[in-house]
């Protein structure tokens, strides 16, 4: 684990960034005290048409009208 106090962190900012992408944590302190850790982005995976068949469920009643909003129906 690498600590760097936030004024050193300014002008090492890429230095750490490839220290983060090469799998090093990376905290920040000011004042003795840690404020911010450095982590990599986790690369989105694309979507699969169809991934939560079956996972997803609608009531039978889904467009019934709710009874709530009976004195505004016709």
């Amino acid at each position: 684990m690498l600590q760097v106090n936030l004024e050193e962190a300014k002008g090492r900012l890429p230095e750490l960034v490839n220290a983060v992408l090469k799998g090093e944590t990376v905290l920040i302190v000011k004042d003795l005290q840690a404020i911010v850790q450095l982590v990599p982005v986790i690369s989105s995976m694309r979507r699969q048409f169809g991934s939560a068949k079956e996972l997803i469920v609608m009531a039978d009643n889904f467009d019934a009208p709710l009874p709530d909003f009976n004195p505004y129906m016709p």
